[in-house]
């Protein structure tokens, strides 16, 4: 049976990117019982919808397996490099080059101090 797809499914070109960027599985080991698209879109689905691992949908691949492979390609670099790829495809869907060339920082994205100007670099004496 065929699921319905969700917003954060990968697209079939997003899937030819990243596939090459997958590591095969160990020789010798069992076969895997998932595409690793659908472990894909599995994480994705979370990081999206912010839902805990254990509460995946019925129709993704059980969560212990999805969690594994998260920890295994964070830890081994595998997540980066699917992030980098995609982030790519999608400035150059966009008419952008595919390395951003600048970035910006804010007063709302990096926080000094509780309070502003002297009174937050310097004690007061009482």
């Amino acid at each position: 049976m065929k699921r319905q797809p969700y917003d954060t499914d990968l697209t079939d070109a997003e899937g030819e990117v990243i596939e090459p960027l997958i590591p095969s599985a160990k020789p010798g080991g069992r076969p895997r019982k998932y595409h690793m698209r659908q472990i894909v879109n599995a994480i994705f689905y979370v990081l999206r919808s912010g839902c805990a691992w254990r509460h995946l949908p019925h129709d993704f691949p059980k969560w212990a397996t999805v969690y594994h492979y998260f920890g295994k390609w964070r830890d081994d670099g595998t997540a980066q490099r699917l992030h980098d790829a995609l982030g790519k495809q999608v400035r150059e869907a966009a008419g952008r080059h595919p390395e951003p060339s600048a970035g910006i920082l804010d007063s709302h994205s990096v926080k000094t101090t509780e309070k502003g100007g002297l009174a937050g670099m310097m004690l007061q004496r009482k």
